[in-house]
């Protein structure tokens, strides 16, 4: 069985609420439950924070044992040296996610520091992007 692990960093702990015209009105909770049970064979943990470091920790505590890591970092995309630090330090392949797409938004946005260390990127599907790199990572372990 495979095992996934989810990581969404800040303000994501909103998704159902916040900026509803960006991010959909389904929370990711909810979504989570339908990507599970549509995935059965696949053990899909999740993650949330809005500190840095405990991004970083969850990081390095799953980056050596699980099949794929799915991060969608929010805004520490565009900031963060630190996460890139630690993907690129990881064994495990990490696919950069975002719900909205990042290049239809303001300009600062469409640089990620993820990007070149991320074996890759999805963005703008909502929240199917998440599933679209949980497929990614599944056709990639076959």
């Amino acid at each position: 069985m495979l095992k996934i692990q989810i990581i969404n960093g800040p303000n994501l702990n909103l998704l159902g609420v916040r900026e509803p015209g960006i991010y959909g009105n389904t929370s990711f909770e909810s979504y989570l439950e339908e990507l599970r049970k549509s995935y059965p064979d696949v053990t899909i943990d999740y993650f949330q924070s809005n500190v840095e470091g405990m991004l970083i920790d969850k990081l390095q505590e799953v980056g050596f044992s699980y099949d794929g890591i799915i991060l969608n970092a929010g805004a520490y995309t565009h900031t963060s040296v630190a996460l890139q630090d630690a993907v690129r330090s990881l064994t495990t392949p990490v696919v950069e996610v975002h719900i909205s797409n990042v290049f239809q938004r303001e300009a600062f946005r469409h640089h990620s520091f993820l990007s070149p260390v991320c074996k890759g990127v999805i963005c703008g599907f909502g929240m199917t992007s998440y599933r679209l790199a949980l497929e990614a990572l599944i056709s990639d372990k076959k």
